[in-house]
């Protein structure tokens, strides 16, 4: 089973930092996509940035250009720089994988599934 695992949420300071990770396991391999959600009080879940699986072609929400930086860290982890953190920044962040897995058992079979998987999410809170 596809499992994320979200860590590096806290409270900051207006303008401050705060790095967010995200791994993925309960697989082989796979080739998919994986991003970063997020979801303040009483309003909808919204696309904060996205990348490949190989890490290429970083794709930004407007809101948050220029100051949060997407990466792959290695085949299965993501992480999310922030900087310049607002009070609007403030939100639980989701981590959020779609594509291809491949599974291997001990005999050495290999099936594969496409599958979306999101996180439990991880409380970012920007406050004065």
């Amino acid at each position: 089973q596809v499992q994320l695992v979200e860590s590096g949420g806290g409270s900051v300071q207006p303008g401050g930092s705060l790095r967010l990770s995200c791994t993925a396991s309960g697989f082989t391999s796979s080739i998919a996509e994986m991003s970063w959600y997020r979801q303040a009080a009483g309003k909808e879940r919204e696309l904060v940035a996205k990348t490949r699986s190989d890490g290429t072609n970083p794709n930004y929400a407007d809101s948050v250009k220029g100051r949060f930086a997407i990466s792959r860290d290695d085949a299965n982890t993501v992480s999310l720089a922030m900087s310049s953190l607002k009070l609007e920044d403030t939100a639980t962040y989701y981590c959020h994988t779609g594509g291809v897995f491949y599974f291997s058992d001990q005999g050495g079979a290999v099936r594969w599934k496409q599958l979306e998987v999101w996180g439990q999410g991880t409380l970012v809170t920007v406050s004065s």
